[in-house]
């Protein structure tokens, strides 16, 4: 018979997280109890407690709708008015057996646990698989809701039955739940996936796989922007960029110890006159055989290796996501080789120096710094070297510290071959990504034998710093999107101009004013259409293009433009020549909103 092994927790005494933890489980009990009524063949997956809120997997009869939503998160109510205690209790393997027999999810994690530590929890008439960790009785669960479900494989594998996840959301007050759903809803309206699509940057299409970007010409502008200026920076900069290969030998990545770390998330094998190749999942091994193409002297460091490489990593389905989370991504990578750690410290200082400049630019404000270290324990994961991880790890924290920037530690989240600094950026979603990446690294120069001529004419062992800047492009500019809500500054704007004719008669000066415009580099169109002029205004203005020059008899005769900014209304009659110097001012200062024009 089952043995109680919980008796009473005082709630108000725990951490609020734990508290927390523990509503958030109780109510996954909760909805699983519902779903059971709803469907009663439903199978259960799993129900635990997540960030702000909880899911829970199942196998159903047929997809779930938003009234079937709302039927569950009724029912749960009920649960919650009914004030049902919770108890958790041991069991035997045979027991466990009996009583899920129609639950193959269940028996399935069965196999994953010793005898002697098979417990279950009920509620009710309703018991589930659980370790514990509840409130006192479903009273005690704070106010919630179901908000979403999406399709999530069994343990995570593409090789097991799909099954549907039922996400929700927990606080401990209406007004904190409240206040997340606006932050929900805010997080939709911005959505990069939703606002791409209307302004036409980029699509996913079925026929190119989950993950395969296809940029539109709007977004491949911005993309090359954003990649012109980064060369730009890194050229004055002393960077020097390289083109490499997509494709490689399996051998070069296992000798950088890719395959062993990350054969699971690279593409398959391809097989070719008796030689294995691969898709590069990371750049740093292309950049380390540029390096050992020729023997260095000391006096030519630090050597700055940058390419904006194409990677391939196999990220599973459900991961995917928009262009925040691809498969085949662009990097803003590069790589420094140093003769001794003051060089190193030193390069590492640039290179927050540059973030700064660049977050700055781009008006990315929501960051702060992880030092990512490593998990000692784990032998597996980290290269086993305790003094190099020591040496980098004080190293990192040493110029933080110097230029006073606050970080926080993070055990466990370093690469598998040195630590590292990552800026991680908050979404419009209320989530954190990760942009920015500093890694220092002792490891691959013993790896792949990499040697220079020191002062002393010896040959010595260099250091490496790994940096990206601004992230993947596909990344970074899905970040902008949700930033600037779609509303590019003129410098990154697909369009930066839209010339109206108010008739056709107007439709030659209109084209001058473009040919004007276009000379000084400037991205214009001339909207030609046989619509009404407000309705061209409108259309622009749909568009998010940031300024519209309408053009009819007055400005013909004059030269001028009567001219609208995105967002600041009505500015007036300009003269042509004004108006194309002060665009390009602004684009050129990298200014953020328009309509910055003298009165």
């Amino acid at each position: 018979m089952p043995q109680p092994i919980e008796s009473h927790v005082d709630l108000a005494s725990l951490p609020r997280e734990e508290r927390l933890a523990r509503m958030r489980h109780s109510a996954a009990h909760l909805l699983a109890e519902a779903m059971l009524e709803r469907f009663p063949d439903a199978e259960l997956g799993i129900g635990p407690p997540i960030d702000n809120g909880f899911y829970y997997d199942f196998r159903l009869p047929r997809s779930l709708t938003q009234d079937d939503l709302d039927w569950l998160e009724e029912r749960m109510r009920q649960s919650v008015r009914q004030k049902l205690p919770f108890s958790m209790a041991a069991i035997s393997r045979e027991e466990a057996r009996e009583r899920w027999k129609n639950q193959p999810y269940k028996l399935d994690l069965l196999n994953d646990l010793e005898d002697g530590t098979i417990t279950q929890a009920t509620h009710g008439n309703f018991t589930d698989l659980c370790k514990g960790g509840h409130v006192n009785h479903t009273g005690e669960i704070g106010p919630f809701r179901l908000t979403s479900v999406a399709g999530a494989y069994w343990r995570g594998s593409e090789k097991n039955p799909q099954l549907q996840r039922v996400y929700g959301i927990l606080f401990e007050t209406e007004e904190e739940l409240e206040a997340y759903l606006r932050q929900l809803e805010e997080a939709r309206r911005r959505d990069h996936r939703r606002i791409g699509k209307e302004l036409k940057l980029f699509e996913l299409f079925d026929e190119t796989g989950p993950g395969h970007v296809v940029w539109l010409p709007a977004g491949a502008t911005i993309r090359r922007e954003l990649q012109r200026w980064m060369e730009d920076l890194e050229i004055e900069r002393g960077y020097r960029h390289v083109v490499t290969p997509a494709v490689s030998k399996r051998q070069l990545y296992v000798k950088s110890g890719h395959w062993d770390h990350f054969h699971d998330a690279m593409y398959p094998l391809m097989e070719r006159e008796g030689e294995e190749y691969v898709l590069r999942p990371m750049n740093c091994p292309s950049h380390i055989l540029v390096f050992s193409s020729e023997l260095h002297s000391y006096r030519e460091f630090p050597i700055r290796i940058a390419e904006f490489g194409n990677m391939h990593r196999w990220e599973k389905s459900g991961q995917v996501s928009g262009m925040s989370r691809v498969r085949i991504m662009t990097l803003n990578d590069a790589h420094i080789f140093c003769t001794d750690p003051a060089m190193v410290e030193a390069e590492v200082e640039g290179v927050l120096r540059l973030m700064e400049h660049a977050y700055g630019v781009l008006g990315l404000r929501k960051y702060r710094y992880r030092l990512s270290l490593r998990d000692p324990d784990d032998r597996e994961k980290y290269v086993d070297n305790p003094q190099m991880w020591a040496d980098g790890e004080a190293l990192l924290r040493r110029v933080l510290d110097r230029l006073g920037l606050e970080y926080f530690a993070a055990p466990g989240e370093a690469a598998f071959y040195g630590p590292k600094i990552d800026v991680q950026f908050m979404t419009a979603a209320g989530k954190e990504e990760t942009l920015s990446t500093i890694q220092v690294d002792f490891h691959f120069p013993r790896q792949f034998g990499l040697e220079y001529i020191g002062e002393d004419g010896e040959r010595h062992q260099p250091i490496i710093v790994h940096r990206g800047i601004i992230s993947t492009l596909e990344r970074m500019v899905a970040l902008l999107i949700e930033e600037y809500e779609g509303n590019f500054p003129l410098w990154l704007a697909p369009t930066q101009a839209v010339v109206v004719p108010i008739a056709d008669r107007h439709q030659p000066y209109a084209e001058t004013v473009a040919a004007e415009l276009r000379a000084r580099r400037l991205r214009v169109e001339v909207d030609s259409r046989n619509d009404r002029m407000n309705a061209k205004i409108r259309d622009a203005q749909l568009r998010k293009v940031p300024y519209i020059l309408v053009v009819g008899d007055r400005e013909a005769e004059q030269r001028t433009v009567a001219l609208r900014a995105r967002g600041g209304g009505d500015l007036g009659a300009r003269p042509l020549t004004e108006v194309v110097d002060l665009l390009v001012t602004q684009r050129d200062t990298r200014a953020h909103e328009p309509g910055v024009f003298p009165a």
